[in-house]
């Protein structure tokens, strides 16, 4: 064999190995009320009625043996604000309907066990991370666990991962 073929080859091997989440197993999470990179509507925002938005799951992997959802701002002045934490989804669910828990709910960064909408501090856009994981197990964690803490126990078990971004800018006064 001639030594680009070698390298050739030495360069697919690695893309033909990446596990199915990057492979295209069309594993979704989306939003009827805003899409991709959209606004998020004022009222899951604290501006408004501060309820977490309905979301729809599709082509969850037959292997999940449960769900975590986390909804993150990174562009918060502190670094990565906590919104919502929620764990041991069932993997048959296909949609939260507004205002609802789908699961057991971690600690936000509000220091509650709930959705906490957008709330930018300042009047720029901030980008809201919705980021579902499909797990190959039940999480069994400490009662009240952060997004940290569930970052932690996740690692070793996400079969595939989905996001959703959504964006926000507080209203001026």
């Amino acid at each position: 064999m001639k030594p680009f073929a070698c390298i050739f080859i030495g360069l697919l091997l690695p893309a033909l190995a990446t596990p199915s989440s990057a492979q295209g197993n069309n594993f979704q999470l989306i939003s009827p009320s805003f899409s991709n990179n959209g606004d998020i509507p004022k009222q899951y925002t604290c501006e408004g009625g501060d309820v977490n938005p309905p979301l729809t799951f599709k082509n969850v992997p037959s292997a999940a043996k449960s769900l975590v959802l986390t909804v993150s701002d990174p562009d918060a002045p502190e670094g990565t604000w906590s919104h919502w934490v929620v764990y041991n989804i069932s993997p048959n669910m296909t949609d939260i309907i507004k205002n609802t828990n789908p699961g057991t709910e971690g600690l936000n960064d509000f220091g509650k066990y709930a959705y906490g909408g957008p709330c930018p501090p300042n009047e720029r856009p901030h980008h809201y991370i919705f980021r579902l994981f499909a797990l190959n197990t039940f999480l069994i964690i400490n009662e009240g666990p952060t997004l940290n803490e569930v970052e932690r126990a996740i690692k070793g078990h996400i079969i595939s991962e989905t996001k959703l971004v959504g964006i926000y800018q507080k209203s001026s006064p």
